[in-house]
């Protein structure tokens, strides 16, 4: 999903299909929301079955909205009904590619670029070749890419396919409060950080910054006193803070300029990160190097060198956090998730450790 068309400059002109360009002079960053919105049901309402192995969801672990569909497959135990495909770090203006895999082809569609499937799906296809995207294996074809509805449909659509003691990450009970927490989140803090990192003017930057703070602060009284965001077990909205949070002292802070403070500065929000970082299915989805290679290395108009750099340190991520005190229950009356799959492990020196 990083991929996405800067807004317009009241010129008209923009910067996307620009390779390394991601901010338009003049303009705020306005994200391109076209998705392919079709979804995979079990009742194939959109003419698209829940089907163990006939989907590939595809990813890149350096993205923040693929990464939020890593973490709930693992967590809901999706793994032998839903395979994965992990893109590089980097893309050009054309796709993201399997530049990881063996000869730099995804194993199971048979492509080197994730722009083939989208193609596949419609020929004349204009639109961001963003990751997450579910493909259709016999056809290779991309069924959906609109993250937001993705994960929410693993948790109510796949549950045929759940593991044993898989958490429920979106109970019918909590919803509403759920998807209210969720839109903010996701307003002020997981595009607040892009408004704040492709600003094209002064002003918009200073407004960007401003929303996202005052975001940082709410959230930062608001689990001061509780283990969740929602209720007293991990559901959706956590997931979804979690991802841009992990990315904050390493990209956020100095290559978007979201700097008035660091993770580590917020006490209680650098405590709940920590624990949900080690926490199964979280930290241990969480690629460092891969994180850092995107943004300062595909980001040329806003670091033109392409430079990357070596820090921050990142033992921290794996101190102890003390946020059982608050009490709750992560994975509710179910289970956490056994050991990553062989296939499926960050490469050694890529996390925390």
């Amino acid at each position: 999903m990083d991929q996405s068309p800067a807004e317009p400059a009241p010129d008209g002109t923009s910067a996307h299909g620009q390779p390394g360009v991601y901010s338009t002079p003049g303009a705020g960053f306005e994200r391109d929301t076209r998705y392919l919105t079709t979804r995979i049901t079990a009742d194939g309402r959109d003419g698209w079955h829940v089907e163990a192995g006939r989907y590939r969801l595809v990813v890149s672990r350096a993205c923040p909205w693929a990464s939020r569909a890593i973490v709930v497959r693992r967590l809901l135990g999706l793994e032998d009904a839903l395979s994965m495909g992990v893109c590089g770090p980097t893309h050009d203006e054309r796709s993201w590619t399997f530049d990881l895999d063996p000869g730099g082809v995804d194993p199971v569609l048979g492509i080197e670029r994730l722009r083939d499937a989208y193609l596949r799906r419609d020929p004349q296809y204009e639109r961001g070749i963003t990751v997450p995207a579910i493909v259709d294996v016999p056809s290779g074809a991309v069924v959906t890419n609109d993250f937001a509805q993705i994960t929410l449909d693993l948790s109510t659509q796949w549950t045929a396919h759940h593991r044993p003691g898989a958490p429920d990450l979106y109970p019918d009970a909590l919803r509403d409060q759920i998807d209210e927490v969720s839109d903010e989140i996701y307003r002020d803090v997981n595009n607040g950080v892009y408004r704040c990192g492709f600003a094209g003017s002064q002003e918009s930057y200073d407004r960007a910054f401003t929303r996202l703070f005052a975001a940082l602060d709410r959230l930062e009284e608001r689990l001061a006193g509780r283990r969740y965001l929602v209720g007293d077990t991990i559901t959706e909205a956590d997931v979804r803070l979690f991802t841009t949070l992990v990315r904050f002292d390493v990209v956020y802070h100095g290559h978007f300029k979201c700097n008035r403070d660091r993770l580590t500065d917020l006490p209680v929000l650098w405590a709940y990160a920590r624990d949900l970082f080690q926490t199964p299915g979280f930290g241990d989805t969480v690629d460092f190097v891969d994180i850092k290679r995107h943004y300062y290395e595909v980001h040329r108009d806003i670091n033109p060198s392409g430079i990357v750099p070596r820090g921050p340190r990142l033992g921290g991520w794996l101190a102890p956090h003390g946020r059982q005190a608050l009490g709750g229950r992560p994975f509710g009356d179910g289970t956490a998730p056994g050991p990553v799959r062989a296939d499926e492990r960050v490469p050694a020196g890529h996390g925390a450790g």
